[in-house]
């Protein structure tokens, strides 16, 4: 009778452990209900004509979104004011001086090649789907043991680095059509329009493009929430590589220094995990911490990068 009862009470105990440990491992998994991440870079707006225009004309579809999301009022660029530094910065949570022109890769790997390696996802899991070609080198890095391995698909500029530039109407097709194919869990995507018609010195074609890729932003939520793979269990962020000079610093055809205008940059977010309807203006922000969130939303360790996880972003 005393074994029986000896047993009984081991029995019980592994049970409850293994209970527990259940438990424990559904508290895990369920920590976040993000499965995917989307990265949209809305290229060389300044935020003087997007969140802070004084009636925020140029962008009423986020701000109507913000109803879902969440907006980080004083989000920096900390590094280089450039379109191809500025996007690595994001990916690869590691501020680097690399060449403007797509000749040099990032140093350090990207959270792209990083969850692909620590899922053994296929590279069509993970996309660079960008209007500027010279962006084709997110898909890989200089670092031994990384370089030409664990590579994200692209799809860039005409066709790919050094075929030239292509319409931002082009690049939200391509990405709707590579979401319906393959369903990605990581899209990295490039809208030009805005930096392009900065540079061309065209201020009206420069407003524009910013209501354009405003309304760009409201499209692809909309199709997120359409398709299955993604309906719920998407994030979406929205932010810039880099800003434009304040007027007394030659005005808004240029970028590329540490003024205001350059380093001042968005960050909008919507998804399961995030705040609804929250302004944040505490914090020192930053362009690197991309990375690492969504690291942290895909449950994956970012090795290299710099940053920190944008808590004051989550629920």
């Amino acid at each position: 009778m005393k074994k029986i009862f000896t047993y009984l009470i081991l029995s019980l105990a592994v049970f409850s452990c293994s209970n527990n440990d259940k438990d424990e491992t559904v508290k895990v998994e369920d920590k976040y209900q993000t499965k995917n991440v989307v990265l949209l870079v809305v290229d060389g707006p300044r935020i003087s004509e997007t969140w802070e225009a004084s009636d925020k004309g140029n962008v009423p579809n986020r701000v109507s979104l913000l109803s879902q999301g969440v907006f980080i009022s004083n989000f920096k660029n900390n590094g280089t004011t450039n379109t191809n530094p500025g996007h690595s910065a994001m990916c690869s949570g590691v501020y680097e001086n690399i060449k403007n022109n797509g000749t040099e890769l990032p140093g350090y790997p990207s959270v792209m090649q990083q969850w692909l390696k620590s899922t053994g996802a296929d590279k069509t899991k993970a996309w660079v789907i960008a209007s500027k070609d010279k962006l084709e080198v997110l898909n890989d890095c200089k670092l031994a043991d990384w370089k030409g391995k664990f590579q994200p698909s692209v799809d860039c500029g005409v066709s790919g680095n050094g075929s030239g530039y292509r319409d931002d109407l082009v690049t939200m097709t391509k990405t709707k059509d590579v979401m319906q194919k393959y369903s990605p869990n990581i899209i990295v995507i490039n809208l030009k329009d805005v930096d392009s018609y900065g540079h061309a010195n065209n201020w009206n074609e420069y407003i524009k493009a910013i209501k354009t890729t405003d309304a760009s932003i409201k499209e692809l939520w909309d199709y997120i929430q359409s398709l299955p793979a993604y309906r719920d269990k998407t994030t979406l962020i929205v932010s810039n590589d880099h800003g434009r000079h304040i007027d007394a610093k030659g005005g808004f055809a240029e970028h590329g220094d540490d003024c205001t205008g350059c380093r001042h940059i968005e960050f909008f977010a919507m998804g399961p995990d995030f705040k609804k309807n929250a302004i944040i203006s505490t914090g020192d922000y930053e362009q690197i911490d991309i990375a690492s969130t969504i690291a942290e939303l895909l449950r994956i360790p970012m090795q290299f990068g710099k940053g920190k996880v944008i808590k004051d972003a989550f629920k």
